[in-house]
């Protein structure tokens, strides 16, 4: 049964009322497109190159070759096409292009990546696209090129009038050579780029049309689960599968590298088997708890290599009369996207075909391949709508164990993880720890800026870290923005067993709340307000400090709060992208309540500002999550934490208001998907710092009395 039926038949058993309602035009009927009558189909599609296809009734379809996961990139890539192919945007579409290394090269999203990566080459095949347009347009009315215009879909001739559709003409345009390199739009003359657009994902999703991985349903398809090791290392050593294969609907158990899959005609069955499975472990860590996993930070962060040496801190440090020291710890952190991570996969014919929500279809064909030793030609992997990634859609690991039990049943399978296998599964941000010592001068400014690092490695498991670094642990300490004569960093990868991965804002998500934490104990030190501090540090780093004077003025500094409420600040550069966040807070029933954050963003060129505002609003939610409740707790080798109950998330109660302010800019585009996050914790626990004279040295924040 649907869900959506099975929320109708509920609500009618229990005699509730359920509105049903249609949004837009009924099926059948044609879209409008804004230019008068809809145009008749004549000739044939086709395609331009790989990212647009025109049909005859002048619908362009965009095929975008990253992943939508919520954060609009569908969106806004469709922008910049349709903005250099002067596409008419009531008759745009856009789709998730199919896996196809050799047509769109590495397809994998991650790292805010999209438009900094992709501004440039989607303008290129945009205009490309327009040209060969143009051309058909003028071997069919016998002018120059020269003579001829575009807009709204049509290639125009001011001098006679005429017109031609998109639709008409793309036939004979995909029969012409592309230009090597097409004149692109000056920013000027841009209709599209720039302004606020609705996404064209979000008539789909309200109407429940959009397709996740979970919704993926084929015919014969069996669905699965994976018994998975409750020690990290540990491996089966005996089974007892005779109660679980006695479940009504189980079709099979079959041991994959990653543990015992159920196989069964429905999740429910195939839950039950699971449950219903004795099985017996050995091997794996059991002395790992969470007091230890601070033990081996503690013990390492000593011990690090040297990433950035500016002047001599030590000696500043010695000589210095005002100075501080602290440890800012943060830990494990699980992604924990709202939709559970599934793949359905059909092993057939030689061939492997996928339909997953994954960050990255090119990693997901490398896998898939690898595991059935056939060609990366024979994998075809669809990629879906995703409910969050956050990273953790760029691991393949869920998608390896459904590539496996699919192979065993020969028939579709879905293989779904619940909430407690996703959060347990062991990808995780990594736990840090900092020690940071500053020091003052006579004056009260910052003159000296230690910081010891320690945080297992991310990096690591791809390769060598060159020179014994991994970057993503020290970024935003490693470029430290502000101008302090000397500098000193250090980085140590203490040995832990928990596997790591790629988490939003990567090492930023840490680093911003050590660094601007302990910013602000400086200037308390010191007797300067926080914002002076940064204002003086910042003098040459006009983007930073733009941000933060926006921020600033947003949120008011320097007038009073309102009584039992301070304000904080942060600031950080990430992803090519420069945020600045005001904090107001105060503290109910012993917990920190934030009732306002003011966040200012310059990322460069903006596409569409709407997309922006979003993702300014969804980072900050997922950094307070974090800093508010999030740690992942060991005991014994085993994962304790494991669902919303003990992994809670922000909800709508206790959501502040958020005010964004963009900041115009002409500079290439930066990201806008992870940026907000790492702010967010600095800018509350400067502002506790402010209200309660106490600093927070160790995430979630736990007041004390």
């Amino acid at each position: 049964m649907e869900r959506r039926q099975f929320l109708k038949v509920s609500a009618t058993a229990t005699g509730g009322m359920m509105l049903w309602f249609a949004c837009g035009k009924s099926k059948g009927k044609q879209e409008p497109t804004g230019d008068g009558e809809a145009p008749q189909p004549s000739g044939e599609g086709a395609d331009l190159n790989a990212w647009i296809r025109i049909d005859p009734d002048d619908t362009v379809t965009f095929r975008i070759a990253d992943a939508e996961m919520g954060q609009g990139i569908m969106t806004a890539v469709s922008m910049i096409l349709a903005e250099e192919l002067d596409a008419s945007w009531g008759k745009v579409k856009a789709e998730h292009a199919p896996s196809d290394s050799e047509k769109y090269g590495s397809q994998s999203t991650g790292g805010s990546t999209t438009i900094r990566q992709g501004w440039e080459p989607m303008r290129v095949a945009g205009a490309k696209a327009r040209v060969m347009l143009v051309a058909a347009a003028a071997e069919r009315l016998g002018v120059a090129a020269a003579e001829l215009t575009t807009e709204a879909s049509q290639v125009v001739h001011a001098a006679s009038g005429r017109k031609l559709r998109y639709g008409e003409l793309v036939a004979a345009a995909a029969k012409i050579a592309p230009p090597e390199q097409p004149e692109l739009k000056a920013a000027a003359r841009y209709h599209l780029v720039g302004k606020a657009t609705p996404r064209l994902d979000t008539r789909a999703k309200v109407l429940g049309q959009a397709v996740y991985g979970l919704d993926v349903r084929l015919p014969g398809m069996l669905t699965a689960q994976v018994v998975r090791a409750p020690m990290m290392g540990a491996k089966p050593k005996k089974i007892d599968d005779a109660a679980a294969r006695a479940v009504a609907g189980v079709r099979d158990i079959v041991t994959i590298t990653s543990g015992v899959a159920v196989i069964a005609d429905h999740f429910w069955a195939a839950k039950l088997g699971r449950e219903a499975l004795v099985i017996e472990w050995e091997g794996g860590d059991a002395g790992l708890d969470t007091a230890g996993v601070s033990r081996k930070l503690a013990e390492a962060v000593g011990k690090g290599v040297e990433v950035r040496k500016d002047g001599d801190a030590a000696k500043t440090l010695g000589a210095a009369t005002k100075k501080l020291r602290a440890s800012y710890e943060v830990p494990y952190l699980a992604h924990a996207p709202m939709e559970p991570l599934s793949a359905t996969v059909h092993v057939h014919d030689d061939l492997c075909e996928i339909w997953t929500g994954t960050q990255t279809a090119s990693f997901t064909v490398m896998k898939a391949a690898a595991i059935l030793a056939i060609s990366p030609e024979k994998v075809k992997v669809t990629t879906t709508f995703m409910g969050g990634g956050f990273g953790r859609r760029s691991q393949v690991d869920f998608v390896a164990d459904a590539v496996e039990v699919a192979r065993a049943a020969k028939v579709p399978v879905k293989t779904v993880w619940t909430r407690e296998d996703d959060v347990r599964g062991g990808q995780y941000r990594p736990a840090a720890l900092s020690e940071i010592e500053g020091a003052l001068d006579a004056d009260g400014w910052p003159v000296a800026w230690r910081q010891r690092i320690a945080s297992p490695s991310i990096l690591a498991a791809l390769g060598p870290l060159k020179k014994g670094v991994d970057a993503t642990s020290v970024e935003g300490v490693d470029n430290l923005p502000y101008g302090i004569p000397n500098v000193h960093v250090t980085y140590a990868n203490p040995a832990l067993p928990v596997t790591t991965w790629f988490w939003r804002s990567v090492g930023s998500s840490q680093n911003a709340w050590s660094v601007e934490h302990f910013l602000d104990e400086l200037a308390r030190l010191g007797g300067k307000d926080p914002l002076e501090v940064r204002r003086r540090l910042l003098a040459d780093k006009p983007r930073h400090l733009g941000v933060l004077e926006a921020a600033a003025k947003a949120a008011a500094w320097g007038t009073p709060a309102l009584a039992g409420r301070a304000r904080g600040l942060a600031v950080h550069e990430s992803f090519g992208s420069f945020v600045a966040q005001a904090a107001e807070v105060s503290i109910e029933n012993g917990a920190p309540r934030i009732h306002h954050v003011w966040c200012a963003i310059d990322c460069g060129r903006i596409v569409n500002p709407s997309t922006i505002t979003a993702q300014m609003e969804s980072g900050i939610v997922y950094g307070l999550s974090a800093a508010l409740h999030g740690a992942i707790g060991f005991e014994g080798g085993r994962i304790t934490t494991s669902n919303f109950h003990d992994y809670p998330v922000v909800r709508m109660g206790d959501m502040p208001v958020i005010d964004v302010i963009l900041v115009e800019s002409t500079a290439d585009p930066g990201g806008v998907g992870e940026p907000a996050t790492p702010p967010i914790a600095p800018a509350v626990c400067n502002a506790l710092l402010a209200l309660t004279g106490k600093p927070v040295h160790r995430l979630p924040i736990k007041l004390t009395a």
